[in-house]
């Protein structure tokens, strides 16, 4: 079972969503068109497949409008669905429910997406060894249950957030001047529990990289014999492998040729920046008052 997120994150954000989306006078179609009365019963289907992602998201928000709302769970996150599959049964206030029907669906078409597509990039390189990463290109705001949703998927997280580790990039390395001097420099100041990854670009400087010994060194836009050259490297130093992480504009297509190279890490920036969202609905029956 998957860690749920704590049920405050997405409480910010439905808050936020609704105050978005109800205006300044609520909304006006269901109170010109339903009595205050009127209960209302809806399931919640996947209108295709996927992996299911952010069920407690549409919970919540219907529960925000409606607190005494009856909701019966019939899938849990991370399962696969198939085209049709209800997750979720309703029955609440028909004004309460329609009003968090579209912030309820936005979460769940979003997260379910990103873990859609995780799920593909984790079947591509399943028996390689290699493990599927995010990065911080995110919805501003929405890191937490893009992030949640990669695990929905099969995948782990690179950082939450800048102060999670040292990871220094090229505009790092052109500040300080070089590889060796970047990772000195941030050996001297993290602690003990702060991991330092290192960005590099050409073998060069991977050999650089490579002597003063980091936690992880991400080869960024590498090709594949390159790849597999700065793999078969790793291998020699008698201290012991480093943790390798291949990056840049990888795709379900080069996916599995690069997990074929024997890194450890692929991080792929497209789980969260260009998942399309899954398409769910609210299929409802109308209950005497």
């Amino acid at each position: 079972m998957i860690p749920p997120l704590p049920d405050f994150i997405y409480r910010n954000l439905i808050e936020a969503a609704l105050a978005e989306d109800m205006g300044r006078a609520g909304d006006l179609t269901g109170l010109a068109t339903l009595g205050p009365d009127v209960r209302l019963s809806v399931s919640l289907r996947a209108r295709e497949g996927g992996v299911l992602s952010g069920l407690r998201a549409a919970q919540l928000a219907i529960l925000s409008l409606d607190p005494d709302a009856l909701i019966a769970i019939h899938a849990q996150d991370g399962d696969s669905l198939a085209p049709g599959m209800s997750v979720l049964d309703v029955t609440a206030n028909a004004r309460a429910l329609l009003a968090a029907e579209r912030t309820a669906l936005n979460l769940v078409g979003l997260m379910s997406g990103v873990a859609t597509l995780t799920r593909a990039y984790v079947d591509a390189v399943a028996g390689t060894g290699a493990r599927i990463t995010d990065t911080r290109k995110t919805i501003p705001a929405l890191r937490a249950i893009q992030k949640y949703a990669v695990r929905c998927g099969g995948g782990i997280n690179h950082r939450m957030a800048l102060d999670d580790a040292i990871l220094i990039k090229d505009n790092h390395i052109a500040a300080v001047g070089s590889v060796a001097q970047a990772i000195r420099s941030a050996r001297r100041m993290g602690g003990h529990l702060t991991p330092v990854e290192v960005e590099v670009d050409t073998l060069e400087q991977f050999d650089e990289a490579l002597a003063e010994r980091p936690d992880v060194i991400m080869l960024d836009n590498f090709s594949l014999d390159e790849l597999r050259e700065a793999v078969r490297r790793n291998r020699a130093p008698k201290e012991g492998r480093i943790r390798l992480e291949a990056s840049g504009g990888v795709t379900l297509d080069s996916v599995a040729a690069i997990a074929g190279t024997g890194v450890d890490v692929i991080s792929v920036g497209a789980l969260t920046h260009s998942a399309r969202w899954l398409d769910f609905g609210l299929d409802a029956a109308r209950e005497a008052a």
